[in-house]
């Protein structure tokens, strides 16, 4: 499957249960790895849970791949591994705590010279 189409799979099952602040973050300059991350958050461990499971539901029924999925015995952080996308849904506090969001969108040069 592409990268654009799976990205449209994943956010549209991320609002079908109402994940807040969904970012897609093009990685695909930074490391060969993988092409995007998409990062939502989920109020409650419940949430997050349910958010990263019907984020896999959806994407076996378009016949994607799921790589692996981490996270899901706490709830604070719960990755998904499509191959070309990861998804990581977090509650709020987890995910202002690792800034993502800022990681990924730094210029390569500046991650190197920052101590």
């Amino acid at each position: 499957m592409d990268t654009p189409t799976l990205e449209k799979i994943v956010v549209a099952a991320l609002e079908d249960i109402k994940a807040r602040d969904i970012e897609v973050i093009d990685t695909s300059k930074h490391t060969p790895l993988f092409d995007r991350i998409v990062v939502a958050s989920a109020e409650s461990g419940r949430q997050t849970r349910a958010l990263a499971q019907n984020v896999h539901d959806k994407v076996k029924e378009a016949g994607g791949e799921i790589i692996g999925t981490e996270g899901q015995e706490t709830g604070e952080w719960v990755l998904v591994d499509l191959g070309n996308i990861v998804v990581h849904v977090m509650q709020p506090a987890v995910r202002a705590h690792y800034k993502l969001e800022e990681l990924w969108n730094t210029p390569p040069s500046s991650r190197r010279n920052a101590a």
